[in-house]
């Protein structure tokens, strides 16, 4: 069954959206974010090519997904071609109340059977909703193929009135990952500003 002109419309706008952005972080050589929005804009394409009737509409929208299929496929060998020679590095940066980011959609890539250890840095593991981020996170790694093992977590002590609370549900978690046979190590350190995540897989090459 076509699709009513209302919905077609605003899958195309969705679509010019993303693939916007698409563009933008491409020039800025951001490209894993950058293959992305190409990945998520195409597959928005597909689903309006499906609702036009006009041949003419038809060919000329394959050809816009042609080009965009092409582009991704382009970075796609290129990041491919930096993992293997070992110089990939992905740094992400999430604009401050930019919305619109999950576990699975940053970190998708890496969560596979070759995960053995997580690394996270975070000085600000301390309040309810952060100790809830946190489990999300971990939670995450245990559904997914990965085999992860240890996750190191390096974060900042509460001094305040929040210690106790930040410690108690950390120790939850530790409890709780240690029922799935996973092993949580934590360590606090006082210098840490920064939030960082880091892979280790079962070659022992670290991403």
């Amino acid at each position: 069954m076509a699709k009513s002109g209302r919905g077609l419309d605003s899958e195309s706008v969705a679509a010019a959206t993303v693939l916007k952005r698409a563009v933008e972080l491409d020039s800025e050589s951001r490209y894993q974010q950058a293959l992305v929005c190409y990945q998520e804009g195409i597959d928005l394409l597909l689903q309006v090519l499906k609702g036009i009737q006009d041949d003419t509409k038809k060919c000329n929208l394959r050809k816009k997904i042609s080009g965009y299929m092409d582009r991704a496929e382009n970075i796609k060998k290129y990041l491919d071609q930096e993992k293997e020679d070992g110089k990939y590095h992905k740094q992400i940066k999430i604009e401050e109340n930019a919305t619109g980011f999950s576990y699975e959609s940053l970190f998708q890539e890496y969560l596979n059977e070759t995960v053995r250890e997580v690394w996270v840095e975070d000085p600000y593991i301390r309040h309810t909703h952060q100790l809830y981020n946190f489990l999300r996170f971990c939670e995450m790694l245990i559904k997914r193929p990965c085999k992860v093992k240890t996750i190191h977590l390096l974060t900042s002590l509460d001094e305040g009135g929040g210690k106790q609370q930040q410690i108690c549900g950390l120790k939850e978690i530790k409890e709780s990952l240690r029922d799935h046979g996973v092993l949580l190590e934590l360590e606090y350190s006082s210098s840490i500003h920064d939030r960082e995540i880091r892979f280790r897989l079962h070659s022992c090459q670290g991403f």
